[in-house]
């Protein structure tokens, strides 16, 4: 509690320094991130992340300086030429895209190593620190550094913000924007300037090796809980920060812990939470939809086999038996057991071993079934042109899923029909 409390202070200014820069690095990786995980271009992130090792190297090699701004313009001008190169090689060849990020990220990443070794031999008083661009090093950062990822963050996300509504037509349909007139050409070059952005701020935290995932991985986390783009963004920006931030936690916690590994399992660690427990996307929350929809199909079939068994008596409402039922429907035992006791506890059904009726509730609920059954296989004849010997299997399907709005526009569109193509009389 003492090292929490000592942390969330923030009364050390390295403590002040790390932790500002790992939030500021996560959330704006994070927001150009969701544009590249929506564009399925998460491989040229990784790409452009090892691609710029080579441009920081030369940057220092010129200059002879350390300075964050100096490298970043190096690593920026040398992720711009990875990008041109990919599009140039994957436009004049028949080179699969996964085949040209490949040789890009593995022909500049090892350049960049080449360059990196060659400098390190040169004896070089002040070249000892490059390569924490490999594998990062948060806990180095000074407050220049922090200013000048605050700044480049800053810039990164006003033009996220300029730019969104291109964006945003351009991560979900490119055909549409070129349709709309809109300048895609010129969006692409601007986004993927900003990707490489992202990627030039963030090494500082996590080095090439692991930026993809401080780019993608929120991106992922948070399209697990939402189907708005907005809400995504800043999902994805929260996490991002919140990933910078027990990063940082921990590095302060055990020194010997790095930061940007910390911060990437941190990520991960969001990430598999949201995949398994976001509320519609989630593995179990799917896991759960399946089970009410199979609970839904086995309650609806045996209310259907009770509503045709007794249709052909003319007692819709007649006591039946296990015996009888099962000569219009084989039901498994555990399964009729299971949908039995379901639609007695709605009052669906009443009775007892020796047999059991449709209450009134029941009735309706049975009705509804077996119209939208035969309201689709009339669809499929009149409007399908399919054979009526063909239909039941589809109608089968169709009859647990077929919303009330829907069952509306098919009464209207075959004008209300008295029976179905088997001459069965549809109830309404």
């Amino acid at each position: 509690m003492e090292t929490l409390l000592e942390f969330f202070s923030f009364s050390s200014p390295n403590v002040r320094m790390v932790t500002l820069g790992t939030v500021l690095l996560g959330a704006a990786a994070a927001v150009v991130g969701s544009f590249a995980f929506l564009r399925k271009r998460a491989l040229v992130g990784d790409a452009i992340a090892h691609a710029i090792l080579p441009g920081i190297v030369l940057a220092y090699v010129v200059t002879d300086s350390k300075h964050p701004l100096v490298l970043m313009i190096g690593a920026l001008l040398c992720g711009w030429l990875a990008i041109l190169s990919m599009d140039y090689i994957g436009n004049k060849t028949k080179l699969k895209t996964d085949t040209v990020i490949g040789l890009i990220l593995s022909v500049f990443f090892g350049l960049g190593i080449f360059m990196l070794t060659a400098v390190q031999h040169t004896g070089r008083g002040n070249q000892a620190g490059l390569d924490k661009f490999l594998f990062g090093k948060a806990a180095s950062m000074t407050q220049t550094d922090v200013f000048v990822f605050a700044g480049f963050s800053i810039a990164l996300l006003i033009i996220t913000f300029v730019f969104f509504k291109a964006f945003k037509i351009l991560s979900f349909n490119r055909d549409f924007a070129l349709t709309l007139g809109l300048p895609v050409k010129w969006a692409e070059f601007v986004l993927a300037t900003l990707t490489v952005l992202a990627i030039t701020t963030g090494i500082q935290a996590v080095g090439v090796v692991l930026m993809a995932a401080l780019l993608i991985t929120p991106a992922a986390a948070a399209r697990s809980w939402t189907d708005s783009l907005v809400r995504m963004i800043f999902i994805a920006a929260a996490l991002g920060a919140l990933g910078g931030l027990v990063g940082s936690y921990i590095s302060f916690t055990a020194p010997n812990m790095p930061t940007g590994p910390w911060i990437v399992m941190a990520l991960s660690f969001f990430t598999l939470f949201s995949l398994l427990f976001a509320p519609k996307r989630g593995v179990f929350a799917k896991l759960q939809l399946q089970r009410k929809n199979r609970e839904k199909i086995i309650t609806e079939n045996l209310l259907k086999a009770f509503y045709l068994t007794g249709e052909k008596t003319g007692n819709v409402q007649a006591i039946i038996a296990k015996e009888t039922l099962d000569s219009y429907r084989k039901f498994p035992a555990s399964e009729f057991q299971f949908a039995l006791r379901k639609l007695k506890r709605k009052l669906h059904i009443i009775g007892n071993e020796n047999g059991w009726r449709l209450t009134e509730t029941g009735v309706v609920k049975a009705a509804r079934v077996v119209r939208l059954h035969r309201l689709w296989e009339m669809y499929l004849t009149e409007r399908m042109n399919m054979q009526s010997d063909h239909i039941h299997p589809n109608a089968e399907t169709m009859e647990h899923v077929i919303t009330p709005e829907v069952e509306a526009e098919l009464i209207k569109e075959l004008n209300r029909p008295e029976k179905d193509p088997h001459e069965s009389v549809i109830p309404y």
